[in-house]
C-alpha cells in the first residue's frame, strides 16, 4: 500500500531530507579525501566539478552577458585557486581543510541559531529563508571552530583564525546570497540537477566559491606563511 502524504514516508520534505542526506553520505567523504590526500585528487575532482559549474554558471546568466563574463571568470579563479591553495608545500593541506571546514561551520551555525532565534531577515527578497540571527550564528561558530583548528595544529593565532573565520563565514553568506540572486533572476531553484536533493554543484559550493576567492586574495597580499605565520 502506497504511504499517504500525512506518512513519513510520503512526505516530499522528509524524501527530500533522505536525498540530502544520502548525497551528503556519499560526496563528503570523497570531497574531504580529496582535499586531505592532494594531488592527484583533489585535481582530478576539480577537473570533474569546474565543467559542470561553469555550465550552471551559464545557464544562470542568460541573456546577461556582463553579468555572465563575471560568473565565469568568479567561478573559475575558485576552482584554480583551490588547487593553488593545495599545492601550497607549506600547510597546503591543513589551509583547504580549514577553509572547508568554516564553510561547513557557517551552514550549520546559521541554520540552528536562525531556526532557534529567527528574527529580522537578512536578504527577504532574495532568501527568506537567511536571518541576522542565522549570519551572527555562523560567524560565531566559523569562529570557533577556526581557533580550534589553530590550537590542534599548534599554528596561528587562536584569536586572529577565530576572526578571519567568522569573516569568511560572512563572506561565504555572501556567496550564498549572491547565487540566490542569480538563480531568481534565471526563474530557476537550483542552479542544475546533478546531486539528488541538492541541486547543481554551485548550490552545494557557492559559499565555498566566495570563500576560496577571498582566501586566495588575501594570501596574494600577505606573507607566503599566511594564515599560520
Amino acid at each position: 500500500m502506497a504511504a499517504s502524504a500525512d506518512r513519513p514516508l510520503g512526505n516530499p520534505r522528509f524524501v527530500g531530507l533522505l536525498k540530502r542526506t544520502a548525497s551528503a553520505v556519499v560526496l563528503g567523504p570523497i570531497a574531504v579525501g580529496a582535499f586531505w590526500f592532494g594531488f592527484p585528487w583533489i585535481d582530478l575532482l576539480v577537473a570533474i566539478a569546474a565543467p559542470f559549474a561553469l555550465a550552471e554558471c551559464w545557464r544562470l546568466t542568460r541573456g546577461r552577458p556582463a553579468a555572465r563574463t563575471v560568473g565565469l571568470i568568479y567561478v573559475a579563479a575558485a576552482m584554480v585557486g583551490l588547487l593553488w591553495l593545495r599545492h601550497q608545500p607549506a600547510y597546503g593541506r591543513e589551509t583547504v581543510l580549514w577553509l572547508l571546514l568554516c564553510v561547513i561551520a557557517t551552514d550549520i551555525g546559521g541554520y540552528f541559531v536562525g531556526s532557534w532565534i529567527g528574527g529580522a531577515r537578512l536578504a527577504p527578497r532574495i532568501s527568506p529563508g537567511k536571518t541576522w540571527s542565522g549570519l551572527f550564528g555562523a560567524m560565531a561558530a566559523a569562529g570557533l571552530a577556526s581557533a580550534a583548528v589553530a590550537l590542534w595544529l599548534e599554528a596561528g593565532d587562536p584569536v586572529a583564525l577565530a576572526l578571519l573565520g567568522a569573516l569568511f563565514a560572512a563572506v561565504g553568506q555572501a556567496g550564498d546570497l549572491l547565487e540566490s540572486h542569480a538563480k531568481r533572476r534565471a526563474g530557476v531553484k537550483d542552479s542544475g540537477r546533478l546531486i539528488p536533493g541538492h541541486g547543481g554543484i554551485l548550490d552545494r559550493i557557492d559559499g565555498l566559491v566566495a570563500v576560496v576567492v577571498a582566501a586566495c586574495a588575501i594570501r596574494l597580499l600577505a606573507d607566503p606563511g599566511w594564515p599560520w605565520s
